[in-house]
Order: C-alpha cells, then sequence, then structure tokens
C-alpha cells in the first residue's frame, strides 16, 4: 500500500502538534487542582477564623468553579477570593452616580442604610459606616468600601497570628506581607507544595440583579435554557470600584457560562487552554510581559461560542482554536474587546496594554502557529507557510467602522483567510460568500 503524499504528511504532522500540545496541558491539570484545594483550604481555615471573630463577614464554601478555572489556566495570575457581608442587600438604598462619575463600565454605586434599618444596625458602626452630609429623608449613610477592607485587613492578620499560634495552618504557608490598605482588594501568599498562589481577597455584597444580556436570546443556540435560568438566579456581586463606592461584579457568572461551555460536545475549553497557555509561553514570554490575561481570553470564548452556535464549528481542535483567534485578533485590530454581559464596556481600555505589540503576537502565531506549539524535541520540523498574506489587519478592523460586521458570516470570511472554515452549511456559505465580495477590495491579493 502506498504511504501518505507530502500535503497529507504535513496535514497529520499539524493535527498531531496541535493534539501534543493538548495533552501537555491535560498532563497538568489534575496536580493545578491539587494545589489550588490545598491552598483554598489554608484560606478558608484563616477565612473561619475572620468569622469567629467578626460575624459580619462570611465564609463561603458554596463556589466550587475556582479549582475547575485554575486546572484551565497556565498563567499565574491571581484568584480572586470573595468575602460577602453578612447584610440583606435587598434592604440597602443602590444609588448609581451618573455615568461621567465613574466612567462607562459595568455599574457602579453607593450601598445606602435607609432611615428605617431595622436588622442593619451592625452596618452603621464607625468601623464601616460613615453618616451622610446629605439633608437625606431617606438614607442615613453609607457602607465604605475603604472602611470594609481596613477592618477585614485587621482581622484576617489577626486570623492568621491565631491560626498559626494554635497550628491550624502550616508554617510557611501564608504570607501576609502583601497585604495593602490602598487597593482595592487584601493580597495573601499562600504555598501550597512547589507552587505559590496569589489570592486577591475583596469583600462582597450578593445581590440580585437583573442581567439584558444574560436574559436575552442571543444565548439560546449554545446554551440550555435550565443552565441561563439558574445562572441568573445566582444574582451578582457588588465589590469595591473606590474608595467610596462598588461596582457590579460579573466573574463568577461568566465563570459559570465557563462550566456550561465545558458541559457541550466540542473543543471549547480546550481551545481556550490552548491560547492560554501560548499566551504565557510566547505572548507574555513566560509570564514575565504585561498582556491578555485569562479573563480577556474567557470573554473571546463566550463571543466566540456566540458567533459560532453551531456544534460543527467545535468538533475539530485546530478549527476550535481559530474560532478564538479571529475573535481576539479583530478585538485587537479594533482596539475593543466588548464585556460579555455589557457590550458597551471595552475591556481593552485603559491599563499599560501595549497593542500593537499583542496584536503582532497573536497575528504572528495565527500565521504559523508550529513554531509556538512545539514542545519536545520530537516535534521539530519545518514550518508550513505562512497562512495569511500582509494586510489582513485592515479586514479585521471593519467592526470599527459598521459594527454589522460583528456577525458570524464575518468571522467565518476570517476563517476561510486562515483556511479553517470547514463548514458544510449551505446557508452559512452563502452568507459567507456574500460577505467576502464586500470587504474583497480590502483583501486584495489575498482574497
Amino acid at each position: 500500500m502506498p504511504g501518505p503524499t507530502a500535503p497529507a504528511l504535513a496535514t497529520t504532522t499539524q493535527v498531531s502538534l496541535w493534539h501534543h500540545y493538548l495533552q501537555a496541558i491535560r498532563s497538568r491539570e489534575a496536580p493545578r487542582v491539587q494545589d489550588y484545594q490545598r491552598a483554598e483550604n489554608v484560606l478558608l481555615t484563616v477565612l473561619e477564623r475572620v468569622h469567629t471573630l467578626d460575624p459580619r463577614f462570611v465564609v463561603d464554601y458554596s463556589r466550587d468553579l475556582e479549582a475547575f478555572q485554575f486546572a484551565l489556566r497556565s498563567s499565574e495570575d491571581p484568584v480572586d477570593m470573595e468575602v460577602p457581608l453578612w447584610v440583606d442587600a435587598e434592604a440597602l438604598l443602590i444609588e448609581e452616580p451618573g455615568a461621567t462619575e465613574l466612567g462607562d463600565g459595568p455599574a457602579s454605586c453607593r450601598l445606602g442604610i435607609p432611615r428605617e434599618r431595622a436588622g442593619l444596625e451592625r452596618w452603621t458602626t464607625d468601623d464601616v459606616f460613615s453618616a451622610s452630609s446629605k439633608d437625606s429623608t431617606k438614607c442615613c449613610g453609607h457602607i465604605v468600601p475603604s472602611k470594609v477592607l481596613h477592618i477585614l485587613k485587621d482581622l484576617l492578620v489577626a486570623a492568621i497570628v491565631h491560626c498559626k499560634h494554635h497550628s491550624l495552618i502550616t508554617p510557611g504557608s501564608l504570607n501576609a506581607a502583601s497585604l495593602r490598605e490602598e487597593q482595592l482588594h487584601l493580597t495573601l501568599l499562600v504555598s501550597s507544595g512547589w507552587r505559590t498562589i496569589r489570592f486577591n481577597v475583596v469583600p462582597a455584597v450578593r445581590r440580585k440583579q437583573r442581567l439584558p444580556a444574560l436574559a436575552g436570546a442571543r444565548l439560546t443556540p449554545r446554551f440550555p435554557e435550565g443552565s441561563l435560568t439558574r445562572i441568573i438566579s445566582q444574582g451578582v456581586d457588588l465589590v469595591p470600584a473606590s474608595t467610596q463606592h462598588w461596582r457590579t461584579s460579573t466573574d463568577y457568572l461568566l465563570t459559570r457560562l465557563l462550566s456550561t461551555l465545558g458541559s457541550l460536545q466540542g473543543h471549547h475549553l480546550d481551545s481556550l487552554s490552548i491560547l492560554d497557555r501560548v499566551n504565557h509561553e510566547s505572548w507574555r514570554d513566560g509570564g514575565q510581559s504585561a498582556g491578555l490575561t485569562f479573563g480577556h481570553l474567557k470573554t473571546v470564548l463566550l463571543w466566540a461560542s456566540v458567533l459560532f452556535p453551531a456544534p460543527e464549528d467545535w468538533v475539530e481542535l485546530q478549527g476550535a482554536v481559530y474560532r478564538l483567534l479571529v475573535v481576539l485578533l479583530s478585538c485587537l485590530a479594533t482596539r475593543n474587546l466588548p464585556h460579555f454581559l455589557y457590550p458597551e464596556h471595552n475591556l481593552l481600555q485603559g491599563g499599560s496594554l501595549d497593542l500593537n505589540t499583542i496584536y503582532q503576537r497573536v497575528e504572528g502565531f495565527a500565521s504559523q502557529p508550529e513554531a509556538s506549539l512545539r514542545i519536545h524535541v520530537t516535534h521539530l520540523g519545518p514550518s508550513p507557510p505562512p497562512r495569511i498574506g500582509t494586510g489582513v489587519k485592515a479586514l479585521l478592523q471593519l467592526p470599527a467602522s459598521d459594527p454589522a460586521y460583528w456577525a458570524t458570516a464575518y468571522f467565518d470570511v476570517l476563517l476561510d483567510k486562515f483556511q479553517v472554515f470547514n463548514i458544510q452549511d449551505k446557508d452559512r456559505i452563502s452568507a459567507m460568500q456574500s460577505i467576502f465580495w464586500k470587504t474583497k477590495t480590502l483583501g486584495g491579493e489575498e482574497s
């Protein structure tokens, strides 16, 4: 029987590279989960003592998805540990400032105590409360984030001393030297085996709040309705946004959506793990350089799951990764990654991200991924030619000039550019071809 032709061998080599890379990532998942759980147990022991010292701070045992998310990551970015406040959020007055006061991000607010405050007396003490200077008939003052952080810091220090003195935690397992009041969280370093995990301890207020994006129809094709109902019922968290204001945090809701994607058939989470590993090792120089976070890439996957709703989009590993890549490249080219639940908020805005450098690295990987996927000497070999030529950035920037391009057909054109379209649906092919002819002049010879 004759052997495979050269093109077939090249294709087989490409496929094996992706799967070898994924296998290497998966081999680390179980140890990462164990490391995380050991570190979490240390922190929960300390927080139990915090609760004993001050019952206003609650230990949350219900959120079981952080270990799952930590296992998906290669990066060592901090993990948020929320400490819920024992307060009836529905009884508080939510005072939202104007958009010009705090920018256009997820909703920020002040937490007011009503004058008729039965059951809220513990939150009107000077250590967490500031009386209102205004002549308000409804509000007598506010729960102040900076004061809550200050008292929580003191409680953490006392709890750590107690736990060490009574041998409740292993000597050297927890480092409190990094606690900073001036930040909007409290950082603790917890050792687990050879790994040190950085936890950002954040006070949080649980609140019921309608989220139009979650209730909307756009998620229906990929997310089972029952799952969405359960996720929506969790409500949202309010965490410190400044010394005086709280903001809506959707991190846990997004992690719940991520978990739901993991229950579907296909390489959704595999594609995220691969890009996070490449981001950590190649785009961020092993974590030494600033750059994209796991949170950025998680948002890209959630958008890709909406833009590519068909199961066949996620069957093949390489194609699944490119679903994320085309969305990420377009976001970098337009300098706009919309928040998944608040699309008007740009996750690439602010901060010190060098978007031009990041774009060049991501485009280089998308054009010739093989070099970044080689993890063993046996994987060495010549790289195939680049998948794209110069000038693709003009095509990627189209959604900035016309939001209508933020649609499946447009991203299908990009998949075709990278030679990973592989879709048989006639309607999608027709829609893709229609967009293709509109963009042909921008693509030039590449088209």
